[in-house]
């Protein structure tokens, strides 16, 4: 007789725990919505890893040499040359103002004219 009211409250505690263990808000419910957020927070992890790991080969690109300054220079801040000429190219009916947003004017789009040479 013992033996089966042990038993019997053995079996009581134990669908207990289940039943915190799968109903209580940090029973399995939990872990899987902590799983997928750290899942979440990897691929983010990963994103911006890569967008570091980008940068870094910017920076030293930048640093070791003259000519991604200039190319960055180009892109962002629309440099041109002592020694180039800047054409704008447009649809039909657009119209052109050359020398435009360069702080250069090159003469009504004419090339420039070399200088003479010295002696």
């Amino acid at each position: 007789m013992l033996f089966r009211a042990s038993i019997g409250i053995l079996l009581i505690l134990f669908v207990l725990f289940q039943v915190k263990l799968w109903v209580s808000e940090d029973g399995l419910g939990e872990v899987s919505r902590l799983s997928s957020e750290i899942d979440r927070q990897r691929e983010e992890n990963a994103a911006f890893a890569e967008r570091n790991k980008r940068l870094s080969a910017e920076v030293e690109d930048l640093n070791s040499g003259f000519s991604a300054l200039e190319e960055r220079a180009r892109a962002d801040l629309g440099l041109i040359g002592a020694n180039e000429t800047f054409y704008v190219m447009g649809g039909p009916g657009r119209a052109q103002n050359p020398g435009q947003n360069t702080g250069q004017n090159t003469g009504q789009g004419q090339p420039p004219q070399p200088s003479s040479p010295e002696k």
